[in-house]
């Protein structure tokens, strides 16, 4: 068996969390990693009205869902994975018809990887609201026999996470041995701890805030006002005229790579390289960011719904578990009863470590047992997405303890 040491800074459960600490932890790396191969998507159907945060409600809706691994006799090993903005339920694996179709977090989940599925029984599932086979803007609205478009209602994470406890339900699963995420996956878990505190036993939280700031909103207005703005939008009922608001959503994700990733990674991959190695004094792409920015936005724009984009943004800008509380996070956070890991990545500029420090306080001030780590990693936001040794080795020291908790 071979046992390999990892070296992190981490912040301890103290009153001030001043005092950095380094902590040894050890992995078994005995179990060799591949891949879960072919998986295949599932939809479970759901009649009984979801009431949404915006004060109206869905009935027969579906969501799609994926799982990996087997839950055990006691139905104490599932753990949910709750994916960000652009992802879907497709966490792990390939497609037998797509084997180019990767999962989004096919590096972190799958035999011997640190989400281990020969321990744990996997579950990914596509948001309400999404264009990858849950009920969405795209989907026909049974009242009308049309696609619901723009009369699809507004969605928050706090109706996410309701609809995937009904899913839970659904699969027979009273409570998650860990809920995890990054991005806007991270706030569904720290929803889900306060939701439903006893449906969690562990909270993965990564590359997280506890709301955003006004530069991220900002951001996603731009991004929305470009897909609105587009002439193909037609207030969202797009469908009908046959068309899709590319150009629009083109522009929104070319906005949005642009805070995945940090000034320093930007210029080690792009730097002012020029395409054809000399200046063209056009508006053609003349720079490689600008080849890798259309690029981006050409690809996302010919498989994502727009209106499925403006509603997911507004999902993240509402976020705000303190806003009922008087802006008192500590109080938002109290019903928690799981342990939580808090990792966070020096270069992220979008969802910075002091914003995770304000999620570690707020538990602290609980008395919450949580363990925060801060990876010294230069990819920015994009980092939780990236396969680095330490973020990984990490990650597997943690659910080594979840499993010991848990059983077999």
């Amino acid at each position: 068996m071979t046992r390999v040491g990892l070296s992190c800074s981490t912040f301890l459960p103290n009153p001030v969390l001043r005092k950095a600490h380094r902590v040894l932890i050890f992995m078994d790396t005995a179990s060799s990693k591949s891949s879960l191969g072919v998986v295949t998507p599932q939809r479970a159907a759901f009649s009984e009205p979801l009431p949404l945060t915006c004060g109206r409600s869905i009935a027969n809706y579906e969501l799609a869902y994926e799982t990996y691994g087997t839950l055990n006799a006691a139905r104490t090993n599932a753990v949910l994975v709750c994916h960000a903005l652009n992802a879907s339920h497709h966490v792990a694996g390939i497609y037998a018809d797509d084997p180019n179709n990767v999962g989004w977090w096919d590096n972190m989940i799958g035999p011997g990887k640190p989400l281990d599925t020969n321990r744990f029984f996997v579950i990914g599932v596509n948001n309400l609201g999404g264009c990858h086979g849950s009920t969405g803007p795209l989907s026909v609205n049974p009242d009308t026999g049309k696609p619901w478009g723009a009369s699809f209602p507004v969605v928050t994470v706090d109706d996410w996470v309701d609809a995937q406890a009904r899913l839970a339900d659904h699969l027979g699963i009273k409570r998650f041995a860990a809920v995890m995420g990054g991005s806007l996956g991270a706030m569904q878990c720290m929803c889900w701890s306060i939701a439903y505190p006893e449906r969690v036993r562990h909270a993965l939280v990564i590359a997280c805030a506890p709301n955003l700031s006004a530069q991220n909103i900002a951001f996603n207005e731009v991004a929305r006002q470009a897909i609105l703005t587009d002439p193909d939008f037609y207030g969202g009922d797009y469908y009908e005229h046959g068309v899709q608001p590319r150009r629009g959503l083109r522009v929104a994700r070319m906005v949005g790579h642009i805070t995945y990733l940090s000034d320093d990674e930007m210029g080690s991959k792009f730097g002012r390289t020029l395409k054809a190695g000399k200046l063209g004094y056009s508006f053609d792409t003349e720079f490689e960011i600008e080849s890798y920015l259309r690029y981006q936005g050409d690809k996302f724009s010919g498989y994502f719904d727009a209106n499925t984009y403006l509603r997911i943004t507004k999902a993240l800008d509402y976020f705000d578990p303190a806003l009922e509380h008087g802006g008192d996070l500590a109080k938002a956070m109290a019903p928690a009863k799981c342990g939580f890991l808090v990792v966070s990545f020096t270069t992220d500029w979008r969802f910075s470590p002091e914003r995770s420090r304000e999620i570690v306080h707020a538990l602290l001030k609980n008395k919450r047992e949580v363990t925060y780590a801060e990876i010294d990693a230069p990819h920015g936001h994009d980092a939780f997405l990236l396969e680095d040794p330490r973020y990984h080795k990490l990650v597997a020291a943690y659910f080594d303890r979840v499993h010991a908790e848990v059983g077999a």
